[in-house]
């Protein structure tokens, strides 16, 4: 009886030691997106993160961090803040730190999706995927209902910090 419950907890133990490296290299696969990326546009820096599985980004750099001298809304020289959101208590909260992207969960093959990305240019929330290319740039797409109708933009991975920026890290 001790033999054979010692030959099913052995067959147990290589069950869970050939799952747990897949477990483990899925996370990684998972974990490509994260670190900061910079917008097709060139006007923001955004930086992924994970937490339990689920995978945000906030604008962490701007191009333009203040309003221009001229501003029509005479918040010139100030920080640029959510002013199209519209929800009016959100309007008043800085662009650097926004949520940007949000609620991505990796759907495998380089491609995380369940998310929303928000256009703070416009205040309109939109459904999103993001998938890591070949070249290791993402293809960011919101869409309105199917993702046929939307708008794809690629941003480019930031490897090292530039000094000249003007930046402001969110912790």
């Amino acid at each position: 009886m001790k033999s054979i419950s010692m030959y099913f907890f052995g067959f147990a133990l290589t069950a869970l030691a050939a799952f747990v490296p897949a477990v483990s290299h899925a996370g990684n696969d998972a974990d490509r997106i994260l670190g900061v990326w910079l917008t097709q546009d060139g006007k923001a820096r955004v930086q992924v993160v994970e937490q339990r599985g689920i995978y945000d980004g906030h604008i962490i750099w701007l191009k333009q961090p203040l309003y221009p001298a001229n501003d029509p809304h005479g918040m010139g020289g100030k920080p640029r803040v959510d002013r199209r959101n519209p929800r009016k208590s959100l309007r008043e909260r800085p662009i650097i730190g926004l949520p940007l992207v949000s609620g991505f969960h990796y759907a495998g093959d380089g491609e995380w999706d369940g998310g929303i990305i928000y256009d703070p240019e416009s205040g309109k929330t939109y459904r999103c995927k993001m998938t890591l290319t070949a070249e290791g740039t993402l293809r960011v797409r919101g869409y309105v209902g199917i993702s046929l109708f939307g708008r794809t933009t690629v941003w480019t991975r930031v490897t090292a910090p530039d000094s000249h920026a003007a930046a402001a890290i969110v912790h």
